[in-house]
C-alpha cells in the first residue's frame, strides 16, 4: 500500500493538479474541498533541505550543528507546530460498535424473526380466547440469543482493542537531541524542526533528519520504499529527489547500523511517512468479498421468506378463506409464521 501510495505521489502527480479561481473555491462543497485536500497531498514530498547546504539548513532553522537549538526556541518550535505525532484516524464510537453487533449481519435477521413472533401471538390473543405461546416463546428465545450473542462480541471486541493499545504505550519512544550544547534523552514527540538529533544502529528515526554528518550509517527503507537492503545514509546531496537522496533519513525507518546526526527538517504529518499516512486514511475503503457475500445471501433469504408468505396469503384468499379467521391459512398469523419460519433461526450463533 506504502509504495501504491509513493507512485501515486510521483508517477501520475500531474493528473492531480487542478486550476480553480477563487470563486470557485468559495462555493466548493466540503465534500470537493476534501477532495482537493486530498489532491494536494498527492503532490510531490515539499522537502527542498537536501539540496541545501548544512549552513543553509541551519539558518532557516535558527540552529546550530554543535549547540543545537536553545530550551527556548525548542519550546516555541513545539507550541508552533504541535508533538510529533501522527494524527490518529477517526474513532468508531463504542455505542455504534455495540449496535454493529447486535443489528448487523444476520442478526437483523432473527430480529425480523422475533418481532414476526410476537405480531404473530398479538394477532393470536385479538381472536383468540386461549392464544398459543408458541410464538410468544420463540420471539423472547430469539430475542435474547440475538442480545447475547451480541454482547458477547462486543466485549471479546473490546477487550482486543484494549490489549493492542496497551502494547502501543508500553514503550515510549525516545529520541537522542542536543539542546543548548548538552545531549538529552527525550520523549519523540517532544522533537521539534531545527532539533539537533543523534541515531546509533537499532535506534528509530524520530523524525525526517537532513544528514549533516554519518559513520557508516545505514538505515532499512524498506517500510517506505520497499527497498530490501539497507540504504547508506550520508551528508551528500545524491539526487534531486529527496525520496532516492542518501544526505535525508525518514520517520519511523531504522538505522540498522553505524552512527549519523541530523537536523530535524520535518515532524509529525508533515513526514514523509506522515503525509502517507494521511493520503491512505482518506481513502474511500469498499466493501470485503465476504461482506459482498452476506449481504446478498441476507438479500436472497429476504426474498425468498417474503415471497413465499405473500404466495400463501394471496392463495388462500383466492381460495376463499378469511384473514383474520384463526385457523385458516390465510390468517395474519400464519402468514407471519410463513415469513418466520423461513429464516435460519440459529445462524449468527
Amino acid at each position: 500500500m506504502v509504495n501504491i501510495c509513493l507512485a501515486i505521489e510521483y508517477g501520475r502527480s500531474d493528473s492531480y493538479r487542478v486550476a480553480t479561481t477563487t470563486d470557485k473555491d468559495e462555493k466548493e462543497s466540503p465534500k470537493k474541498k476534501g477532495a482537493k485536500d486530498m489532491d494536494d497531498l498527492k503532490k510531490e514530498v515539499p522537502i527542498t533541505e537536501h539540496r541545501m547546504s548544512v549552513e543553509e539548513c541551519c539558518r532557516k532553522y535558527n540552529t546550530d550543528i554543535v549547540q543545537g537549538l536553545t530550551n527556548a526556541k525548542a519550546a516555541e518550535y513545539l507550541l508552533k507546530d504541535g508533538p510529533n505525532a501522527l494524527t490518529p484516524p477517526p474513532t468508531t464510537p463504542e455505542w455504534v460498535k455495540f449496535c454493529r453487533q447486535l443489528f448487523g449481519g444476520f442478526s437483523i435477521l432473527l430480529w425480523i424473526g422475533a418481532i414476526l413472533c410476537f405480531l404473530a401471538y398479538a394477532i393470536q390473543a385479538a381472536t383468540e380466547d386461549e392464544p398459543a405461546g408458541d410464538n410468544l416463546y420463540l420471539g423472547i428465545v430469539l430475542s435474547a440469543v440475538v442480545i447475547i450473542t451480541g454482547c458477547f462480541s462486543y466485549f471479546q471486541e473490546a477487550k482486543s482493542s484494549k490489549i493492542m493499545e496497551s502494547f502501543k504505550n508500553m514503550v515510549p519512544q525516545q529520541a537522542l537531541v542536543i539542546r543548548e550544547g548538552e545531549k538529552m534523552q527525550i520523549n519523540a514527540e517532544q522533537v521539534v524542526a531545527g532539533d539537533l538529533v543523534e541515531v546509533k544502529g537499532g535506534d528509530r528515526i524520530p523524525a525526517d533528519l537532513r544528514i549533516i554528518s554519518s559513520h557508516g550509517c545505514k538505515v532499512d527503507n524498506s517500510s517506505l520504499t520497499g527497498e530490501s537492503e539497507p540504504q547508506t545514509r550520508s551528508p551528500d546531496c545524491t539526487h534531486d529527489n529527496p525520496l532516492e537522496t542518501r544526505n535525508i533519513a525518514f520517520f519511523s525507518t531504522n538505522c540498522v547500523e553505524g552512527t549519523a546526526r541530523g537536523i530535524v527538517v520535518c515532524t509529525g504529518d508533515r513526514t514523509v511517512m506522515g503525509r502517507i499516512a494521511t493520503l491512505t486514511s482518506g481513502l474511500e475503503t469498499g466493501k470485503t468479498p465476504i461482506a459482498k457475500e452476506i449481504e446478498h445471501f441476507i438479500q436472497i433469504i429476504t426474498g425468498v421468506a417474503v415471497f413465499l408468505g405473500v404466495s400463501f396469503f394471496i392463495l388462500s384468499i383466492v381460495l376463499g378463506y378469511s384473514w383474520l379467521e384463526p385457523s385458516s391459512s390465510s390468517s395474519a398469523s400464519s402468514w407471519l409464521t410463513y415469513l418466520r419460519d423461513c429464516w435460519p433461526q440459529s445462524l449468527c450463533v
